[in-house]
């Protein structure tokens, strides 16, 4: 099992572009809930040119949800080309499957919109418009702050979640987020091993088994509960989803299924599948990066009024 960790982490981290100058943060480790967590904090990056607000994109790690504090490899990876169209980023951290279970981490993701929202004065932030950014299992939380929207508990079976969660003091705000970017995210756990995965995600240390506290095989309900699918709708914003056809971690029919049952129920949906993109590797290039940024700026201006 730590093997299994390390190595995914490793690949994940080793993902990240390195940037030949770094950007610092405006505002580091805020800590958007009001504990002492590390994987409660966030950072804020501006744009340079000065602006009264920016709109905002989240951006959300991937970790096989083993870690709690990996916000800035997040931004290394989107933040920069985010950053110069004109959004304000946030990379958050969210507590690690090894802390608490689902449902604490999308808790977490959005405890962090509502902070956003109720500190946007302070932060420079035009939270009319926020986008979700998240590779890997941080697609995952990113898809799942697309379709679960304001869903305060939901059931299957005979198993009920408290999904929105009642973190911090902005409980009064919304954790609605205005567009959503998933990169190569699982969703529907339980047939990740069928669709062609290397990894054996049905053990039940795997990092899927993990996160809902057993394993994935024993457990239907909480995989529902935790698959962004269950809560499509046709309020869901405009989602883009990124997969590699060879990824041998997160196989394709995971955005495949995504994306096929946003359409079904009207929501917008554009699924890109890149021939020979594994996980991370092929798709971490600039004209993937703008393909990202593009979508989230129509997206945008459409809901704005601007053609």
């Amino acid at each position: 099992m730590i093997t299994l960790r390390v190595t995914l982490l490793f690949v994940f981290v080793m993902q990240a572009p390195g940037f030949a100058q770094r950007i610092s943060p405006k505002w580091s480790d805020v800590n958007y809930v009001g504990d002492t967590l590390v994987g409660h904090c966030l950072d804020i990056y501006l744009p340079k040119p000065k602006a009264k607000s920016y709109p905002v994109a989240v951006v959300i790690y991937g970790s096989a949800w083993f870690a709690n504090n990996r916000k800035m490899q997040s931004f290394e990876l989107f933040g920069s080309s985010l950053v110069k169209v004109g959004f304000a980023v946030v990379a958050i951290n969210h507590r690690s499957s090894h802390e608490a279970t689902f449902p604490a981490q999308i808790h977490d993701a959005k405890a962090a919109i509502r902070f956003l929202r109720g500190n946007a004065e302070r932060y420079s932030l035009d939270t009319s418009f926020i986008a979700v950014v998240g590779n890997s299992s941080g697609g995952h939380l990113a898809a799942l702050l697309g379709t679960s929207g304001e869903i305060q508990l939901h059931s299957v079976g005979g198993v009920t979640m408290p999904i929105e969660g009642s973190l911090g003091k902005f409980t009064g705000m919304n954790s609605t987020v205005d567009a959503v970017v998933d990169w190569y995210g699982p969703t529907n756990f339980q047939a990740m091993d069928s669709c062609g995965s290397q990894m054996n995600h049905a053990a039940a240390d795997s990092p899927e088994s993990t996160l809902i506290g057993g394993s994935i095989q024993e457990n239907d309900e909480r995989c529902a509960l935790a698959n962004p699918i269950t809560y499509v709708n046709a309020n869901n914003p405009p989602f883009l989803i990124i997969h590699g056809d060879a990824d041998p971690l997160v196989p394709p029919c995971q955005s495949e299924m995504l994306h096929q049952a946003l359409q079904q129920q009207g929501a917008t949906s554009d699924l890109m599948i890149v021939t020979g993109a594994k996980h991370g590797p092929g798709l971490h290039e600039p004209k993937y990066f703008k393909k990202m940024t593009d979508f989230l700026l129509n997206v945008m201006n459409e809901k704005r009024g601007k053609y």
